[in-house]
């Protein structure tokens, strides 16, 4: 957030998986919906918003309280939004699903689908920019007239042990699209989620630590 303000932004858009995974998911939510001028659906936050009795949800829904389980569970599955000249999509893994992944690599297929018309999205609204999360990857792909972008992971990256977001800027009819790594301290982080006791901690400090 200080990176975000150093640039001057005043629009953010969080694409999903606000809690599950780290210590203060609670905070996170709070500081999202203040801060955030959309916020989309990701799966962890439908999970955890539906599910019960399971023994990693119960301890992260037990912190959350079931007024911002209900928040997650309202989340919108997309927002689209026309940005210099283009109609840009914005969600969490894929039109067909929260549950549905693309990843960086493989055919080409996947990705070209990330520009369908599905039950999820605006049939009225065919976009030539896509921009989701959920792999915690981030990486820029062209397609004849289309721009396919993930922006990262802030709080779990999985390429560089940076947080990572991207900066859409518009001006006039054009569109850039760039990406931005983060330092930030991963042992202070650990530290706190050591201390929080938090369910799956040996994972979260293996991803953390090496990406």
């Amino acid at each position: 957030l200080a990176d975000i303000g150093e640039r001057g932004i005043s629009r953010i858009a969080n694409l999903g998986d606000l809690a599950g995974k780290g210590p203060d998911g609670d905070q996170v939510i709070d500081l999202c919906r203040e801060i955030c001028e959309v916020n989309v659906r990701g799966n962890w936050d439908e999970a955890l918003a539906v599910i019960r009795d399971a023994d990693w949800a119960t301890p992260v829904q037990e912190r959350l309280g079931p007024e911002r389980l209900a928040w997650l569970g309202a989340l919108p599955f997309a927002w689209d939004i026309v940005l210099g000249g283009s109609r840009v999509r914005l969600l969490h893994a894929s039109p067909q699903g929260v549950f549905h992944r693309v990843q960086q690599a493989g055919d080409d297929a996947p990705k070209l689908a990330m520009f369908d018309t599905t039950e999820f999205t605006d049939p009225e609204f065919v976009p030539d920019v896509v921009g989701y999360g959920d792999i915690h990857t981030a990486y820029l792909r062209s397609f004849p007239g289309k721009l396919l972008f993930n922006a990262g992971s802030v709080g779990n990256p999985l390429d560089l042990t940076k947080a990572t977001y991207a900066v859409l800027e518009a001006a006039g009819d054009s569109l850039s699209v760039n990406l931005v790594y983060v330092a930030y301290d991963i042992e202070a982080e650990l530290a706190r989620a050591r201390a929080s006791g938090m369910h799956g901690y040996a994972a979260y400090a293996w991803e953390l630590t090496t990406g």
